[in-house]
């Protein structure tokens, strides 16, 4: 096997799944907080999150200068990483009196948990590794 093909498709994991409680405060019918399940995403899905919170701001001399607009950018993170429960779903927004999966969000998390499910999100996709700690990783 050629050490090209260590990078091939069939040769690489697959992203990432894996459950993480949320909030004490969602509980089944038997009282046990119930997990969130999360996905890794690809550059591609990020690239998209990016984009869609990218605003153009006019600068001097009429220059537009493009700015991420940072919260944005993280609930859409979020969003996209978030497999259950369904933020897409209009039963689970009405519930709430919200419209959009970035504002249910919002809605439905104290600051805390939206932080603590941020850090689980950006940990899953790469976002909390240090170059140098992986390269260290893989020597030992």
């Amino acid at each position: 096997m050629s050490t090209l093909s260590y990078f091939f498709a069939q040769n690489a994991e697959p992203n990432t799944e894996t459950t993480h409680v949320v909030s004490v405060r969602f509980k089944n019918e038997k009282g046990e907080p119930v997990a969130w399940k999360l996905r890794s995403m690809t550059e591609v899905e990020n690239e998209r999150c990016r984009k869609a919170s990218t605003k153009h701001i006019k600068g001097k001399g009429g220059v537009m200068t493009p700015e991420i607009d940072f919260n944005e950018y993280t609930a859409k993170l979020i969003v996209t990483s978030v497999v259950y429960p369904d933020l897409k779903d209009a039963e689970l927004q009405k519930s709430y009196g919200i419209m959009g999966a970035e504002a249910l969000l919002r809605a439905m998390l104290l600051p805390g948990e939206y932080t603590s499910l941020l850090t689980k999100v950006q940990e899953l996709n790469g976002f909390d590794q240090d170059m140098n700690d992986l390269v260290d990783e893989v020597k030992n």
